[in-house]
């Protein structure tokens, strides 16, 4: 009798952990790469984690802080988190293994899940510094964004494209959004270039603490970056205090990216929560209201994820 009780506790306990070690097995993880708290990858990022915590079973979500587009598409490819927002023109030189750019090979793990928004190029003076035009930023002190990010690439490109080059400002600072208005309110730097969604919660801020102008960035200069991933575009008057026109600029489109290593079954989850609760991300920023799910594989930099692919089969998105 007590032979046949200790094989059954035996039994009992192997049974346990197999229980055990299914469910382990069984729960996945996905960290969501942001960038900084002051942008607006920061608190969609946290939307998506949150949404995908409740949505997709046995599944722990999470959304980073990082320095955005390149440091985020290198983390990717090296398993270091499941999915990431990035601009376009970083996904695109990442997956070409462009050295200049922060991709000193090609990072060929990387795979689609959908467009989200676009950034816009928001270049904020301080009224007091005299500037009024991109060549007026010419020995003035300027914040490009955290280095290699993709705010510094389009800050680079943006710069070239009007005949300037980081040699002719007068200081240049390689600062997140939020360190660099907090110098800009402390008289520290004339001007930021800031590369995100309208009405980012840095430039609101700034706004509201000192007089601004915001530098038109002109279709001409856009044309000259020669990159088909920069359009014109215009930020809407009263977009920030003070702003009482519209002003000229460049768009860039930002994707959500993932990576081969994601199962095609998560990968399909992502996308299927991410539009079922769309409503989430909509509240998040209002940078977000511009996510359409019938745009989601326009322009796609990377091949799309094959879990992704099956989820835009399933709404009609893909014949």
């Amino acid at each position: 009798m007590r032979l046949i009780k200790k094989m059954a506790l035996t039994l009992s306990l192997g049974a346990a952990l197999v229980s055990s070690a299914a469910l382990a097995q069984q729960q996945q993880f996905v960290n969501v790469l942001t960038g900084g708290q002051s942008g607006v990858y920061y608190p969609l990022g946290v939307a998506l984690s949150q949404v995908y915590a409740k949505a997709i079973p046995n599944v722990r979500s999470t959304a980073q802080v990082t320095k955005a587009s390149a440091e985020n598409l290198n983390l990717l490819q090296a398993g270091r988190g499941e999915l990431a927002l990035a601009l376009a023109d970083s996904v695109s030189d990442a997956w070409k293994g462009d050295e200049e750019a922060g991709f000193k090979t090609k990072l060929d793990k990387l795979r689609g899940l959908s467009a989200t928004y676009n950034n816009y190029i928001q270049i904020v003076a301080n009224a007091d510094s005299g500037i009024k035009t991109v060549a007026d930023l010419k020995g003035k002190r300027i914040s490009v964004g955290a280095a290699k990010s993709g705010t510094e690439l389009n800050a680079r490109a943006i710069l070239k494209a009007a005949g300037l080059s980081y040699a002719d400002l007068g200081k240049v600072e390689y600062l997140p959004f939020g360190e660099s208005v907090e110098l800009m309110k402390n008289r520290q730097l004339d001007a930021t270039l800031q590369s995100a969604g309208l009405g980012v919660a840095s430039i609101r801020d700034l706004a509201t603490s000192i007089k601004i102008v915001v530098v038109p960035v002109p279709a001409d200069v856009v044309a000259k970056v020669g990159d088909a991933a920069y359009q014109p575009a215009i930020i809407p008057a009263n977009t920030y205090a003070g702003q009482t026109a519209d002003v000229a600029t460049a768009a860039i489109p930002n994707f959500l990216v993932t990576h081969s290593g994601v199962s095609d079954e998560l990968a399909y989850q992502m996308a299927k929560a991410m539009y079922d609760n769309i409503d989430t991300l909509y509240a998040a920023h209002n940078a977000a209201k511009a996510i359409k799910r019938e745009n989601a594989i326009k322009g796609m930099p990377v091949p799309l994820h094959p879990g992704a692919a099956r989820y835009y089969k399933e709404v009609g998105l893909i014949k």
